[in-house]
């Protein structure tokens, strides 16, 4: 309850309200946390006493020749749920640091209850994220998923679908107080939200509309953008029974990484061509590069012009009217491109591999 990393950390904390030496003794008598590093891990007489007596204790200065370890001040109990934790000293004059005593006792207890909250927090939040990462690995489902499920108070009956939220920009960790942030900021109470990895957290949304989802995500993203200055990109599964949440897992994996800027909002099941491009290994794509376009790698005006023309759906007109050319340079542009790729652009076979072959281009410049 007491650890020594605890300990430093509220000596640390009290030490900017006074400028009395501060100790924090275990209930052996161990000091394990101290404003003097000198005396940290030595036997504090004093303290044990307290610890057997549960009450306060004045150290004095013929005290300090009778017990082992003390030094003049004030010794005082820590409480937690009505037990003795350990002891809080504060060295000096008796008569001097005594006024703090009360106050100082007072906040150690605090800090250790908060930091007990925060543990249980951690621990119930682990102990969740280890539940809903079984269930989505599932493929049969044991009697003790079931059991493990009641104990979350979780609805195996209902439909949901998931959804996983990236942190975009500067890395950021998940901590437990923006867990419990989105977590309270969220609507709908029966669905379940989990931190997932460093960067993530993974919401298993219960059966709604699209665009009520939609509308809640946008509002998640204001809220978090205007607390913590933070922008998610979301992928969303499509809805199906809780036996089968691995898929929606999938659907919202392929979804995320076509959602590639800040605040994105990519649905599964509206891709349609993108399904095909993240189902294909990047060994693949970069040896279509190179089987096409690879001749053309260092002539900008040429992927320019490609990229101007799949811009404007094929048309010649609008493409030499974006490029500020005239019509009979863009077909001499086309026509190279021709003599370099051995593509032809008026042979929709080749159009279709040209587009393919600079989607790939751009998506590995980007990264």
């Amino acid at each position: 309850m007491l650890s020594p990393h605890l300990a430093k950390k509220i000596v640390s904390d009290v030490r900017r309200l006074i400028h009395e030496d501060l100790i924090i003794v275990d209930t052996h008598g161990i000091i394990i946390a101290s404003t003097d590093p000198t005396r940290i891990g030595q036997f504090h007489e004093g303290a044990f006493l307290v610890c057997q007596e549960k009450q306060k204790r004045i150290i004095t200065k013929e005290d300090e020749g009778k017990l082992k370890g003390v030094k003049a001040g004030i010794n005082l109990p820590v409480f937690f749920h009505g037990d003795v934790i350990g002891v809080i000293g504060i060295t000096g004059d008796p008569a001097n640091v005594s006024p703090y005593g009360e106050l100082l006792k007072k906040m150690t207890e605090l800090l250790i209850q908060e930091n007990y909250y925060t543990e249980q927090l951690q621990l119930e939040a682990r102990a969740l994220e280890t539940f809903v990462f079984d269930w989505l690995q599932a493929r049969e489902w044991s009697p003790s998923l079931h059991e493990r499920a009641q104990l979350f108070h979780i609805d195996l009956a209902c439909s949901r679908r998931v959804i996983i939220a990236e942190r975009t920009g500067k890395h950021a960790t998940m901590t437990i107080e923006l867990w419990k942030y989105i977590q309270e900021s969220w609507e709908n109470r029966n669905d379940i939200i989990v931190r997932w990895g460093d960067n993530r957290f993974l919401i298993l949304q219960t059966n709604t509309e699209k665009e009520h989802t939609v509308a809640q995500i946008a509002r998640l993203q204001r809220m978090l953008a205007q607390k913590y200055n933070m922008t998610f990109r979301f992928g969303c599964g499509k809805m199906t029974d809780a036996q089968h949440m691995h898929r929606s897992y999938q659907q919202a994996e392929r979804a995320l990484r076509v959602a590639k800027r800040p605040n994105d909002l990519v649905f599964d099941e509206d891709l349609r061509l993108e399904m095909c491009f993240e189902d294909l290994s990047p060994a693949t794509k970069q040896e279509l590069i190179k089987r096409t376009i690879e001749p053309l790698i260092h002539d900008e005006e040429l992927l320019h012009t490609l990229r101007t023309l799949f811009a404007n759906d094929l048309s010649l007109k609008r493409t030499a009217e974006a490029l500020h050319i005239h019509i009979n340079t863009l077909h001499y542009r086309l026509k190279k491109i021709q003599d370099y790729t051995k593509l032809n652009v008026r042979h929709l076979e080749h159009i279709i591999t040209l587009y393919l072959a600079i989607r790939f281009l751009d998506e590995t410049t980007k990264k």
